[in-house]
């Protein structure tokens, strides 16, 4: 199995890839507002580059439970600067996270190489198509509603059962629109459409996923089911981030996206060691 986003490709199996998160916004639930400013996302984004991320994703719109949609207009004034000053300065793989086929073309024009993509398309194929013409990574991540709904009473027959259909569906969808299988990275969407239990039984599942043999991504970052079960601020939450991301690649999860990066990579290639060496 490997992945291919633009010029980038990962072979897998490898170490388990850090995806660090650099939110352009003012309202992200963890870090609205600290990053907004160009420069101070750019510097971000090197310090997390130093820490250990492998892959930068750049969000200019937040996906918090009950945010108010961005004109495209603003998200690409917030996050084009910094990815064409990125784009020059560090050496790994920049992601967009956006749901705009707009956003995501001059994004990837300008040096993104990943489409992070929380909505997967869902009002039609005009995303896929610039995935597609770019040979640009793609996350195909599920969601049940959008972010100002989706906390809304999230009902599922079987989550499990039901999230591994939406990715059987979305991956012939996105081949028959143009992508490559090694192009797509697949995401259950942990906080986008679920509760708590649904929560800990996708987390408790994420093995039954790999049988796709497409790279698993997997963000838990200071996300509120944390807090829901343990009672914990989103300043607090990175141990039971760092448990969570052990789980994951112990259960055969190859992406973390984290704001966290130097600490869950600790925690991670910890684990690493450790599983390798099961008998």
């Amino acid at each position: 199995m490997q992945l291919c986003a633009c010029q980038f490709t990962f072979p897998f199996p490898r170490p388990a890839l850090m995806m660090g998160i650099v939110n352009v916004t003012p309202d992200s639930f963890s870090d609205g507002g600290r990053f907004l400013d160009p420069a101070a996302a750019v510097a971000h984004a090197i310090e997390l580059v130093e820490q250990g991320a492998d892959i930068l994703d750049l969000g200019g719109e937040s996906t918090r439970p009950g945010a108010r949609p961005v004109g495209e207009a603003e998200e690409l004034r917030r996050v084009i600067p910094v990815i064409e000053q990125l784009a020059g300065r560090v050496r790994v793989p920049i992601s967009i996270d956006t749901t705009k086929p707009g956003v995501a073309r001059a994004a990837l024009a300008c040096g993104a190489s990943i489409v992070n993509d929380i909505a997967a398309s869902r009002s039609g194929e005009r995303m896929w198509e610039v995935v597609a013409a770019a040979g640009a990574g793609y996350v195909c991540m599920h969601s049940q509603g959008t972010p100002t709904t989706m906390q809304r009473e999230p009902c599922y027959v079987d989550v499990r059962t039901e999230v591994d259909a939406f990715f059987s569906d979305r991956i012939s969808r996105l081949v028959e629109a143009g992508l490559r299988p090694d192009q797509i990275i697949l995401d259950v969407g942990i906080g986008f459409g679920k509760t708590l239990e649904h929560t800990l039984q996708l987390l408790g599942g994420l093995g039954d996923f790999t049988r796709w043999g497409r790279p698993l991504l997997l963000g838990v970052s200071r996300k509120s089911f944390i807090g829901n079960l343990l009672g914990a601020p989103a300043d607090k939450r990175l141990p039971a981030a760092l448990a969570c991301a052990a789980l994951a690649v112990d259960a055969g999860v190859q992406i973390l996206r984290t704001h966290d990066v130097a600490e869950t990579l600790q925690a991670v290639r910890m684990t690493e060691a450790i599983t390798a060496r099961k008998k």
